[in-house]
C-alpha cells in the first residue's frame, strides 16, 4: 500500500524572512547601537518585497528590543537592553505560581552560588548600606507597609561589589519578573517581620564574613517565599477567587 503524501511545510510569513533578512544585515555590517539602516523604500527594493512587509517586520525588530524609529528621522539598531525579556518573561509566568517558584528556584541558585565571591570583595560602605536597607524594610513591615523596593535594593546591594553588569542585570530581571508575576506583594504574607529579619540575617551574615552562614540564610530567605507562594495557590479543583 502506497504511502501518503507528506503535506509541505508551510512557508514562513513574509515580514518574518524580511526579519531574519534585516537581523543578518546588521550582523554582517557590524552595525553598533545607534547606527541607522537604510530608508524603507531602498530595503524593500533590496529585498523585493513591498514597504508593508518592510514596516512590519521593523515593528517586530522593535518589540525585541533590536530597532528603534526616531519619528521623521530613521530606523536605528538599539542598545542591548534586557527589557523586553523581562516584559515577555513577566507575562509568560502571570497564569501560574509554579513557574513563578521555578523561576525564583533559578535566582536562590545564582545568588546562593555567587554569595562567597560577594564577602571576598564587598567593602564596608556596601556593608553599612545593606543594613541601612534593611532597616527600612523592619521599619515598613512593622507599619504593615509592602517593602518590595527595598527588597530589590537589598539584592542588587549585595552583588553590586562584584562589577559584573551581566550578574546584576540577570539579578533585577529574576527579581521584577518574579514580583511583576507572582504578585507577591499583594500575596498574604502571615509574617512579614520574619521576611525582615531573613534580609537582617543576610547581612549580619556578609559583614562577619561568614559564607556558609550567609549561603544558609539566603536558603532559608528563599525557603520562607515558597511557602508564602503555597500558602497563596489555589488547591487543584478550585477556581480561584477573581479580585
Amino acid at each position: 500500500m502506497a504511502k501518503p503524501i507528506k503535506p509541505l511545510a508551510r512557508p514562513p510569513l513574509l515580514h518574518v524572512s524580511v526579519q531574519e533578512s534585516l537581523r543578518s544585515y546588521i550582523e554582517d555590517n557590524n552595525l553598533a547601537a545607534g547606527a541607522a539602516l537604510p530608508p524603507e523604500t531602498f530595503l524593500a527594493q533590496q529585498l523585493g518585497v513591498g514597504r508593508n512587509s518592510v514596516r512590519e517586520a521593523i515593528k517586530a525588530l522593535e518589540s525585541v528590543g533590536i530597532l528603534e524609529t526616531r519619528r521623521g528621522i530613521g530606523v536605528f539598531v538599539k542598545e542591548f537592553s534586557f527589557a523586553p525579556l523581562l516584559d515577555n518573561l513577566a507575562y509568560g509566568l502571570q497564569p501560574s505560581l509554579r513557574d513563578v517558584e521555578e523561576l525564583q528556584e533559578i535566582r536562590r541558585v545564582l545568588e546562593t552560588g555567587l554569595i562567597d565571591r560577594t564577602i571576598e570583595m564587598i567593602g564596608e560602605e556596601d556593608i553599612a548600606e545593606l543594613r541601612n536597607v534593611a532597616d527600612r524594610m523592619r521599619q515598613r513591615a512593622e507599619r504593615g507597609e509592602s517593602f518590595a523596593e527595598e527588597d530589590q535594593q537589598f539584592h542588587q546591594l549585595l552583588f553590586r561589589c562584584q562589577n559584573n553588569k551581566m550578574l546584576s542585570t540577570l539579578i533585577d530581571i529574576f527579581w521584577s519578573a518574579f514580583y511583576k508575576a507572582s504578585g507577591i506583594a499583594n500575596l498574604t504574607n502571615p509574617n512579614p517581620l520574619a521576611t525582615w529579619r531573613d534580609h537582617h540575617e543576610i547581612a549580619e551574615a556578609v559583614a562577619a564574613r561568614d559564607v556558609e552562614a550567609a549561603r544558609r540564610r539566603l536558603g532559608e530567605h528563599y525557603s520562607g517565599i515558597r511557602r508564602v507562594i503555597a500558602m497563596n495557590r489555589p488547591e487543584e479543583g478550585v477556581e480561584p477567587v477573581q479580585q
